[in-house]
């Protein structure tokens, strides 16, 4: 074999494995980032030793909330405002800590019937009643229309309304139904409706109802809703891969170093609240099939979504300064970054007035006596 043979052969050879390695090197870039191997995240501290979520860059995007559930552009002004995408670098926020300690909680009971957003009709009793007999006389379902109806029995020791108990003891009862929801508002057909499963109730324990007028109260609800409707807002983000794909349980990992805990449904996690009933301050979601694949680590995810409820949530939480901070502390674990749902960034400057609308969105809900994440407030946009 000749000199020139045995070059062309060895530079062959050198050219094979370096086609072979390039091979190696895509497909194990292109394969999903996995739980296994991964590193401890380098977070700051608070005084208790919790882990906290820095603070950096994201781009969240504001949803507007309709009542039949459509989300639209962002609006928390009587003018709606066009989102400008811009690719500045977000000014830091105040630092908030996330600790890893909470627990999924589930409120201590059900809230009371209301008049602010609730038709409320009080029933006439001869004389005590037993919650056992109220019980036995509910109707089988507690809605009129697409809106939930309730019974309730003021106490005869303590003062105090619930809903009905076995073993207890109403010295009054009330029955409601609730004025507005994101299905909208209490219609003539809806209130006919309700009068018709009150007063059969009614008859059921022998008592008399007293309903108020229905022209005021039809014409309350369209108020409320029209309120209702203005002020329902959303605040959403998605957190897409810069390069290698994630896995189902590489996301789960991450998230739950942030503080995220596994939700009921596959594909959902939450950032539970501080107090025991409150509603999830953040929520974190993926594909549903690729949570419940045979095999999650090798389903391929490329982008995560983050989102806040924002009348769910007390303005005590601070639910817009931790959703930026979780938001830019996952995009650097994993590689990934924070866009609208077109894909492109938000800037600082858009960023800023969103949280000046939240801030003025908080005052007008506090302003009607629904302040974000009351129950009142739970209940109306829900």
């Amino acid at each position: 074999m000749s000199t020139l043979q045995i070059s062309l052969a060895i530079v062959g050879g050198l050219v094979l494995a370096g086609v072979v390695a390039y091979n190696a090197w895509v497909t194990r870039r292109s394969a999903p980032r996995t739980a296994r191997g991964l590193p401890e995240a380098d977070l700051p501290h608070d005084a208790t030793g919790a882990d906290t979520v820095p603070v950096g860059d994201t781009e969240p995007v504001m949803d507007h909330v309709v009542g039949d559930g459509e989300r639209i552009e962002p609006v928390l002004r009587d003018e709606p405002v066009e989102a400008v995408s811009v690719r500045e670098e977000v000014r830091p926020v105040p630092s908030v800590a996330v600790t890893l300690n909470h627990v999924v909680t589930t409120p201590d009971k059900r809230p009371g019937l209301d008049a602010l957003i609730d038709v409320i009709a009080p029933l006439q009793l001869d004389g005590e009643v037993s919650g056992d007999a109220v019980i036995a006389a509910l109707p089988g379902t507690r809605r009129v229309g697409s809106k939930p109806f309730a019974v309730e029995g003021l106490v005869q020791e303590g003062g105090e309304w619930e809903a009905p108990r076995l073993g207890q003891r109403y010295k009054a009862l009330q029955v409601g139904v609730q004025l507005a929801n994101r299905a909208g508002a209490l219609n003539d057909i809806e209130f006919s409706e309700f009068v018709m499963k009150a007063q059969a109730f009614a008859d059921a324990i022998g008592a008399m109802p007293d309903f108020p007028d229905m022209r005021a109260e039809v014409a309350r609800a369209r108020e409320l809703d029209a309120f209702a409707s203005g002020h329902d807002a959303q605040l959403g983000f998605t957190l897409r891969a810069r390069r290698a794909a994630w896995s189902p349980g590489y996301v789960s990992q991450n998230a739950a170093r942030f503080g995220f805990v596994a939700g009921v449904l596959p594909g959902r996690m939450v950032l539970p609240g501080s107090a025991a009933g409150q509603a999830p301050i953040l929520s974190l979601s993926f594909d549903t099939q690729a949570a419940m694949a045979e095999d999650p680590e090798q389903s391929a995810l490329r982008e995560i979504n983050l989102s806040l409820e924002v009348t769910h949530v007390p303005r005590s939480e601070q639910p817009f300064v931790r959703l930026r901070q979780a938001a830019s502390a996952l995009a650097e674990a994993m590689d990934g970054v924070v866009t609208d749902d077109a894909g492109q960034p938000l800037g600082a400057e858009t960023m800023d007035q969103i949280g000046a609308d939240l801030e003025s969105l908080y005052d007008a809900l506090d302003s009607h006596d629904l302040s974000a994440g009351s129950p009142q407030a739970r209940r109306l946009f829900s």
